[in-house]
């Protein structure tokens, strides 16, 4: 047997009297860690309160410092921005020396303003007969000058300027233009076609004729042969032409494809509010403002207490604006703090600040300005058939093209030394096309859609492709019906489709397609010069700003720059606006664009005195797009170190931010050694050099008038 295995010692007891020790000592260990957590957590608390008591007491101290010299900033700022109607003014002045430089010229076209002067000229191009169209086409240049010019005369002439007698006299003027050169053309084009059989090609035995200019460009086919296999009419050296129906082809027509590069089919609309709907509508708009910011988010506005405070303002401001008139005011601009006084002798002891009385001193344009911003008292437009197009969403580009089937005129036949023409009383007809009433079984087989193909000028940019629309005449829109197979060809810029009706068309785009847009900068080039850059999904553009005028510099389309005839070119800034329109790059917001576009809501007033204070600043300091413009409303500027700070800017304070753009959450922390201020200017001169302020006070009026319509008319701060 092997040796006896030991046995394992046993486990030692614990005594009761043990395990009460133990538990005693466990339960005063947590109760001491307790202790110290919450010492710990008293010495924290105390701590952070009184972090919190140095930040408010710091918070108050600035808060009260800020109060204290608002007047003092209010009344230089006023000062500042009296720069608006000095440039007002100015406007005036040479709207007058344009009038007066027109009637010292006299260079036999008439004045657009002077009813007596357009009564004279279309009474005397009526009376002219047998015009080719090449004549139609030398005097359409000063025709379409002329509507030109009416056109900007309502867009840029303040309301107060213009009674609604004057408005409809150059409403009037415009329309009759308009229809007489419409007549003219269709003139011009019946006697073209009793020289067809003249003009005939020696190939097909048929007539086609390409005129064109800067402004247009006609197409005709006549049909001399009437021969049922010659089905396809294509204009030589071009991709534009037609398929037409059997019945065409054997039918006495003409094919007409006139391309108008400007569009007199849409409605002329009004374009002057009266002052009775400004009022209302300025008052309306802030109380619709005081009932809906009570349901937005903070983060969306700035307080309750600032729309009630730019409500009390604007109600204030038109008090003034209706008892004191402008001319009554008066100011030293030589002194940097002034005191005000107005001219009747009973109130001359009263003294108000600059800041009071630079509300009476907005201009007409600023004031209409501030009227496009208001749009939250707007409805959303009416319901329309599913075939009308809304014309507050979509925007016609390119002009228009006119397709028409026209009965052929007698030709004309030489006989014995003479030329023998009938002339019928009826002029220029139309060929019923399909016929109106037909004993075909089946009308559509009989009548089948004709198909067009159109090339579409280089001056038109097209970012999606072209939808094709067509006129009715009779109830005056634009609708999508009728029209079918439509293709694209995006390279060749060539376009087919399908019409079951000849008659005027044109192609529409979403208006919209540019908005919101991904960033926006507006820096200085130099002294009264900027540059103002803003980037979309599809485009960057870059424009120039200097004085009275802007201009397009550049154009890039995903990266590659793009040529178009208005780059280069200066303009007046409402021009400016128009063309780019015509070019397809719209960034320029309507009263009924926040409906198709989500936009970042902002307090009207507040927006206003942001673009105002941006463009006086305009000459020395940048501003940029920021991913926070969601959360509140602030502006960056490029330091002397080239870097980005975040200002945030409720219209009443200005303030820098001590988050930077890459921070994870919004913050209202102050920047070190930054202080409150009520304007944008006196934030920026804490930290600007001598040189910058410098020329922000000796700025150009015009030029800062100038930057501060683009700014309101591009909405950077809302549509971005």
């Amino acid at each position: 047997m092997g040796p006896k295995q030991k046995k394992a010692p046993t486990k030692k007891k614990i005594t009761k009297a043990e395990r009460l020790r133990l538990l005693q000592e466990e339960e005063e260990k947590r109760l001491k860690e307790e202790e110290e957590a919450r010492l710990k957590y008293e010495k924290e608390e105390q701590e952070r309160l009184e972090k919190q008591r140095i930040e408010r007491e710091k918070w108050n101290l600035l808060e009260k410092k800020d109060l204290e010299r608002r007047s003092e900033e209010l009344e230089e700022l006023a000062l500042l921005e009296c720069c608006f109607p000095e440039a007002e003014k100015q406007k005036r002045e040479m709207r007058v020396l344009a009038q007066w430089k027109h009637y010292t010229e006299c260079d036999g076209s008439p004045d657009p303003r002077i009813a007596q002067e357009m009564n004279t000229f279309i009474s005397l191009w009526e009376e002219e007969k047998n015009e080719t169209f090449e004549q139609v086409m030398e005097k359409s240049k000063l025709v379409l000058s002329l509507i030109e010019k009416l056109k900007l005369i309502l867009l840029e002439t303040p309301s107060c300027d213009l009674d609604k007698s004057t408005v409809l006299q150059y409403q009037g003027s415009i329309l009759r233009l308009q229809e007489l050169l419409s007549l003219k053309v269709n003139v011009a084009t019946e006697l073209l076609l009793r020289q067809a059989s003249n003009l005939a090609d020696l190939d097909t035995g048929n007539m086609e004729k390409i005129i064109k200019d800067e402004n247009v460009t006609l197409y005709v086919w006549a049909n001399l042969k009437k021969n049922p296999r010659y089905r396809t009419v294509k204009f030589s050296q071009t991709q534009v032409g037609f398929e037409i129906p059997r019945i065409l082809a054997t039918s006495n027509v003409a094919l007409r494809l006139l391309h108008t590069h400007y569009d007199h089919i849409t409605p002329l609309f009004s374009t002057v509010v009266t002052e009775e709907k400004h009022g209302s509508i300025v008052a309306e708009n802030f109380k619709e403002e005081e009932r809906t910011e009570k349901a937005v988010p903070e983060e969306n506005v700035f307080t309750e207490e600032a729309a009630d405070e730019a409500e009390q303002l604007k109600a204030e401001e038109e008090r003034e604006l209706s008892s004191i008139p402008e001319e009554e005011v008066k100011f030293d601009p030589t002194v940097d703090t002034v005191t005000q006084k107005i001219s009747d002798p009973e109130e001359e002891e009263s003294q108000t600040t600059q800041f009071e009385l630079e509300r009476k001193l907005l201009s007409e344009t600023v004031s209409a300005a501030q009227l496009s911003l208001i749009e939250n008292v707007l409805e959303m437009p009416e319901t329309l058939e599913p075939y009308e197009v809304n014309m507050c969403h979509f925007a016609p580009l390119g002009g228009v093209y006119h397709l028409e089937i026209l009965e052929l005129p007698p030709q004309s036949k030489p006989v014995k030394g003479w030329v023998l023409a009938e002339i019928r009383q009826e002029g220029l007809q139309k060929f019923t096309y399909p016929p109106e009433n037909t004993e075909e079984p089946d009308p559509e087989s009989a009548f089948p859609p004709i198909e067009v193909t159109l090339e579409i000028h280089e001056s038109a940019i097209f970012f999606e492709d072209p939808q094709v629309v067509r006129w009715d005449a009779e109830g005056k829109f634009w609708r999508s019906d009728g029209v079918t197979c439509v293709y694209y060809n995006r390279e060749n810029r060539l376009l087919t489709f399908s019409i079951d009706t000849m008659g005027p068309v044109t192609l529409i785009q979403d208006a919209h397609v540019n908005m919101p847009y991904q960033s926006w900068e507006l820096s200085p080039l130099g002294m009264n010069k900027a540059l103002l850059m803003v980037t979309t999904v599809f485009i960057e553009l870059q424009i120039h700003i200097k004085e009275t005028h802007c201009m397009l510099a550049a154009v890039k389309l995903k990266g590659k720059s793009r040529e178009l005839r208005v780059i280069g070119k200066w303009m007046t800034p409402i021009p400016f606006i128009l063309a780019l329109k015509e070019a397809g790059l719209n960034i320029f917001p309507a009263v009924y664009s926040h409906f198709y576009v989500v936009v970042n809501n902002k307090v009207p007033q507040m927006e206003l005195k942001a673009y105002r204070q941006m463009a006086l600043l305009s000459s020395a300091f940048s501003f940029g797009w920021s991913k926070w413009n969601m959360v509140r409303e602030h502006i960056s500027e490029e330091e002397e170190q080239n870097t980005w700070a975040l200002l945030m800017f409720s219209g009443d304070r200005a303030q820098m931010l001590k988050m930077q753009e890459e921070s994870d959450q919004f913050s209202e922390t102050l920047r070190e050694g930054s202080e409150f201020h009520s304007t944008l200017y006196h934030m920026m001169k804490d930290f600007a050099s001598p040189e910058a302020t410098e020329k922000v006070r000796h700025s150009n009026c015009q030029f800062i008038d100038s930057v501060c319509y683009m700014l309101l008319s591009v909405r950077v701060l809302s549509y971005s």
